[in-house]
């Protein structure tokens, strides 16, 4: 397997704040990967540099045999499909369901003149379907639920047929029903052999879908532990970057937490 992203000595440093200090990490072509941590790890900070939206202070990030800082980002983001908060905020309210999918072609959040294939129009309501959105083809995206916009920018992160996939919280904002459809979904794409490598980002133990080969703790900028996934998920380390006793359980694939018993 060949590496997708190679993270070597990666620092952040913002308003004289480290946020990522000194991250070696590899992914490889085939891998998916969950990424943890309590509120300010650098999670989401750690996805930005990982999506080429980040330069890093120090340190090296390749990026699909790219280097950040010798690479036209613009031609290597539409190599990498991203799913998140900050990208959805970018998408004007009235675009339709199908646009907000098909627009990804060109990398762009709004259509506008550009002219799309009828390949590209196909594509885009096979992924919609997938994800149980084709009969929302004409809605506007703000018209809809938190769950079904997250399936939408989904849908839309892999409408370029991407080499690395970047989800960060896809599950944050939605109910019991809604998070579990979409673990479910995201199952099913995990275990897809010609799936994309993966990268997805939860506060959760919960929201992790079965499939997903490695994990990375994160606290405070640095790695707690890294790894295939049942050697980095266990109590000792989910404590320890949590700051927080936990006793932490798995059944039929799925990872829970809850607070250690005092006694």
């Amino acid at each position: 397997m060949s590496d997708v992203l190679e993270l070597a000595g990666v620092s952040i440093v913002r308003g004289g704040k480290t946020l990522l200090n000194s991250i070696d990490w590899q992914v490889r072509d085939g891998e998916r990967w969950v990424v943890m941590g309590p509120n300010g790890a650098g999670k989401t900070t750690l996805l930005q540099v990982a999506g080429a939206r980040l330069h890093p202070t120090s340190g090296v990030a390749g990026i699909l045999d790219e280097v950040m800082g010798a690479v036209d980002v613009f031609e290597l983001r539409p190599r990498i499909g991203l799913a998140s908060a900050s990208l959805a905020a970018q998408i004007p309210d009235h675009e339709t369901v199908l646009n907000v999918v098909v627009t990804a072609s060109y990398g762009v959040t709004g259509r506008w003149r550009e002219q799309y294939e009828r390949l590209d129009e196909r594509r885009a309501f096979r992924l919609l379907d997938t994800w149980g959105m084709s009969t929302f083809l004409n809605r506007p995206f703000a018209s809809l639920s938190e769950g079904e916009r997250k399936r939408v920018q989904i849908a839309r992160a892999l409408m370029a047929d991407p080499e690395l996939l970047l989800l960060d919280e896809p599950a944050a904002g939605l109910d019991l029903a809604g998070r579990e459809d979409l673990i479910m979904r995201l199952t099913v794409l995990a275990r897809d052999e010609d799936a994309p490598a993966m990268v997805l980002v939860t506060h959760h133990l919960e929201e992790v879908p079965p499939g997903f080969t490695h994990a990375m703790l994160l606290r405070e900028g640095g790695i707690v532990a890294s790894g295939p996934i049942e050697g980095v998920l266990t109590e000792e380390n989910l404590s320890a970057a949590f700051d927080f006793p936990l006793s932490v359980s798995r059944t039929n694939g799925r990872f829970s937490a809850v607070a250690r018993s005092a006694a």
